[in-house]
């Protein structure tokens, strides 16, 4: 078992029968929702996924776990998702999957979100190792790209197979390289105020503990509430 299938098994131990679970997206998170549906299967439980994305809404229909909308389910029990970063306070960088927007939707009504990763992606603050993916809608991209360097980063818009990146939402996604991201709450805020932006991958006080998978077994790291 690699790091990330250890990380994704431990954090399915948590789903129980009658939850609500949020399906998260990206590499690890793709093996906990495996392993929930067979879970589902080989344990007969009952449960309702919320995806955080077109893939994981697929994935989590393909193995068998019963797909509903957030709207008709508002309070999700718990959401295994993965990250880019986590630093020791628990705070994170998301979206380099480009999910950003619905996985933070999924994690504010989550009761528990438990984050997924190995230890490579653990740092001693944010954008320490990963660029801040910020969603940003397509209207004058150029604009907001420009405000964006105003606070001090290196911002590119994401290109994929030579063209924008288009996110699910119908979005593009700006990557943003900080040199540190000293005050994570307040850099969020500011850059959600800017015209232009639907949200950005820092996750702050959303995460309730994360499973990482290192090679000397698995390592839990709780928020301190």
């Amino acid at each position: 078992m690699d790091l990330k299938e250890m990380a994704a098994a431990e954090a399915v131990r948590y789903v129980e029968d009658g939850m609500v679970v949020g399906l998260g997206s990206g590499s690890t998170a793709s093996i906990a929702i495996r392993l929930i549906g067979d879970k589902v299967r080989e344990e007969g439980i009952e449960i309702v996924g919320v995806p955080t994305s077109k893939t994981s809404d697929l994935l989590g229909r393909a193995v068998g776990i019963r797909i509903v909308d957030l709207d008709d389910h508002p309070t999700v029990d718990l959401t295994i998702d993965g990250a880019d970063e986590v630093d020791p306070e628990l705070n994170l960088v998301k979206g380099l999957g480009g999910a950003l927007v619905r996985e933070k939707i999924v994690a504010a009504a989550s009761a528990v979100e438990i984050i997924v990763a190995d230890d490579s992606k653990l740092v001693d603050y944010l954008g320490q190792k990963a660029p801040l993916p910020v969603e940003v809608v397509k209207f004058s991209f150029k604009t907001t790209v420009r405000r964006l360097a105003a606070l001090g980063c290196k911002p590119a818009l994401r290109i994929k197979d030579g063209s924008p990146f288009v996110t699910d939402n119908g979005n593009y996604i700006v990557d943003c390289r900080f040199e540190r991201i000293e005050h994570p709450a307040a850099m969020e805020s500011v850059i959600n105020n800017i015209p232009g932006v639907v949200d950005n991958g820092l996750f702050v006080d959303r995460a309730s503990k994360a499973m990482i998978g290192t090679k000397d077994g698995i390592r839990i790291i709780e928020r301190s509430f």
